[in-house]
């Protein structure tokens, strides 16, 4: 199922941008570009995007600040483009609010693969028909509906974010390592593990009392993360 949506593309390279939306738009997305991060905020806040594709580099403010903005008052998935060899640039970005990145140079049809999966993640095209809620003490998962309360109190999560809670909350005391977690999580069959190290410290921040000491979410020394009820 190819799932399609509104998407704007933030990049001041009118080559980049014009490929990018080229590329996006033979995969039936409706494609906006703007040059600089004002415009950029301006534009999502005026028309709220199904996703957006932010270049870090910007005049006006840059990709980080409108990522940071923009998760104020949104959770639109956000595709950011870095720059090769730019790890800290990536990890910043994740930890700003970024669902996913794509380093340059970048094959065009990489970055359409990527918009895809977060569309639709972020849409719930992988969620099943029905079932019941997880649930675990006062954190509630709805993957049918794509919704996450603590407290009943709404959950701010990325896609990303709220795929690895619903899969932490499917496998209780398993561990699994990062390596795992991408594949099983996101279907990234290569990728930076250190993206699920900074998902993981986002989530805790979210749905644990005190992310320092967690309870729900544990390190596993060694291997990775596991998933501990406090509903047990």
């Amino acid at each position: 199922m190819n799932v399609t949506g509104r998407v704007l593309v933030v990049d001041d390279d009118p080559t980049v941008a014009e490929v990018v939306a080229r590329y996006l738009a033979r995969d039936g997305h409706e494609v906006e570009c703007v040059a600089d991060g004002n415009q950029a905020l301006a534009r999502a806040l005026a028309q709220p995007p199904d996703l957006v594709v932010l270049d870090l580099m910007l005049p006006g403010i840059d990709g980080l600040q409108v990522c940071r903005r923009l998760r104020e008052t949104s959770a639109v998935p956000i595709v950011m483009l870095t720059a090769l060899g730019g790890e800290t640039d990536r990890l910043v970005g994740l930890e700003t609010g970024a669902d996913d990145y794509v380093t340059k140079p970048f094959s065009p049809r990489e970055l359409a693969l990527r918009v895809r999966s977060v569309l639709r993640r972020a849409q719930g095209s992988f969620a099943p028909a029905g079932g019941a809620p997880l649930r675990d003490g006062d954190l509630v998962v709805d993957v049918a509906a794509h919704e996450a309360a603590r407290a009943g109190e709404p959950l701010a999560l990325t896609a990303r974010e709220f795929d690895l809670l619903a899969f932490l909350l499917r496998n209780p005391r398993q561990a699994f390592t990062r390596d795992q977690l991408l594949e099983k999580v996101w279907g990234w069959s290569f990728g930076d593990s250190s993206t699920v190290t900074v998902h993981v410290r986002r989530l805790r921040e979210k749905i644990e009392d005190d992310p320092t000491t967690p309870r729900r979410i544990m390190t596993v020394w060694g291997v990775g993360y596991r998933y501990e009820p406090v509903d047990a």
